[in-house]
């Protein structure tokens, strides 16, 4: 490639990191243009790579990055993966290699903020890490070179610092982001961002672990879920119990009630599909207890969703399928239209119970593929095929190789092997 030409890649794991990548390689070129070097033109590419995806070893991932940044002829690779990187049980945000110019950055470590943003201007500040170095001489000189812009077209990012990954706001205020350079013992890169509290930065590794799960997107598998639910609680509207009973329950009830059918439809969701982590050999304890959580926050999440659109659904129902005057008829006290909200909120909490036992998912792949530890099977797997792939074609080719070899010895021994009229001669 020419001195006025640099390669940027950017390499995922399989799903949602895939799509995110895309979108930003088609912003990145004019952005790192007027952020890194302008005199030049930049290409960005965006590729899919397992190996990404299956280890909590930075370390593997650097090595496997390196070994696609020189397949695909790469000036630069940025790596992002939806696994979480610690360093001293410290959550780690990005870290880089000027001298070998790739960046790994971690998607949990950015927490729940807007992703797309972050993840730009992660990328953004790396490959100047990368360009220009990470000493105060190099980062000084990149810092003087962005103020010294004129031009508005990217205007915000001069409010960048060079000693910053990203601007300190928000979720950064309480878990602030340390620029530090490696130790002794890590060979392998030049600079690492990280977390320095373990306690907010576990909270935020949680948040930007279920924000990479993306709680929303399971929903639609819920749709059988909610038609049974829906279905069987409007056929209780129709009979006076369920009035009465949200007539005499009170709120601290009710909020018990709606705890209680949130956390055994979760419950069930995780026992019927085996979505408990178990301990295992090749995974650290607190990697597992982190991946439990997610999955418990996840599900969550999408359970709350559901909830409330059943409870807007029940609340439609309860105002059509009930008469204020057959109701004042059948409950004791005043009755108002405070009463058709607890028959509602009654009727949500009692039909999702009923829905977590007795009914199915709409597509059990969304929601398994929504945690952690399947993923992480699911890599194991195909990077396991991927793996016995290469070996049998390997041998293959070495068993080629040991047949050209063995007839050409052959062509050679037959070349050499005196003919029918030299053995007469050599006897005469």
């Amino acid at each position: 490639m020419s001195e006025h030409q640099r390669s940027l890649g950017i390499v995922t794991p399989p799903g949602y990191p895939k799509e995110l990548s895309k979108t930003i390689s088609e912003q990145l070129p004019d952005m790192l243009k007027y952020y890194v070097k302008d005199d030049c033109e930049w290409q960005v590419e965006a590729l899919i790579d397992p190996l990404t995806g299956v280890t909590e070893d930075p370390e593997e991932v650097f090595k496997a990055g390196l070994k696609k940044k020189e397949e695909e002829d790469w000036d630069y690779i940025v790596c992002l993966t939806d696994l979480p990187f610690f360093h001293d049980r410290k959550p780690i945000m990005a870290e880089a290699s000027t001298n070998d110019k790739i960046a790994i950055i971690t998607l949990p470590g950015l927490g729940s903020t807007p992703l797309l943003k972050r993840v730009r201007q992660s990328i953004l500040q790396l490959v100047n890490e990368m360009y220009y170095g990470s000493d105060e001489e190099d980062r000084e000189k990149a810092q003087e070179r962005l103020q010294s812009k004129e031009d508005g077209e990217h205007e915000n990012l001069k409010k960048k610092g060079s000693r910053r990954l990203v601007e300190k706001r928000g979720i950064d205020r309480f878990s602030p982001i340390k620029r530090v350079t490696p130790d002794e013992e890590d060979t392998y890169m030049d600079v690492r961002f990280i977390v320095q509290s373990r306690i907010s930065g576990a909270l935020r590794v949680l948040t930007g672990m279920v924000r990479a799960n993306r709680p929303w997107a399971i929903f639609p598998a819920f749709m059988k879920v909610i038609i049974f639910a829906f279905a069987t609680g409007s056929y209780a509207l129709v009979f006076p119990t369920l009035w009465r009973l949200s007539n005499n329950y009170s709120s601290w009830r009710m909020l018990l009630l709606t705890i209680l059918s949130i956390s055994l439809m979760v419950g069930w969701i995780i026992l019927a599909h085996n979505l408990w982590e178990k301990p295992r050999k090749d995974r650290a304890p607190y990697l597992r207890k982190l991946y439990n959580m997610t999955t418990l926050l996840t599900l969550g999440v999408t359970v709350v969703i559901y909830y409330s659109i059943l409870f807007v659904m029940f609340s439609v129902a309860v105002v059509v399928f009930i008469p204020m005057g057959l109701l004042e008829s059948e409950v004791s006290g005043a009755v108002g239209y405070d009463n058709y909200f607890y028959i509602a909120w009654t009727a949500t909490s009692i039909s999702i119970i009923i829905g977590a036992l007795g009914s199915a998912l709409e597509n059990e792949e969304v929601v398994l593929s929504s945690t952690y530890g399947y993923r992480q099977q699911q890599r194991y797997k195909n990077a396991d095929t991927d793996q016995e792939k290469e070996t049998e074609t390997a041998r293959k080719q070495e068993t080629k190789k040991q047949r050209e070899k063995n007839d050409k010895q052959e062509v050679s021994l037959e070349k050499k092997r005196p003919s029918g009229e030299d053995q007469e001669k050599a006897a005469q």
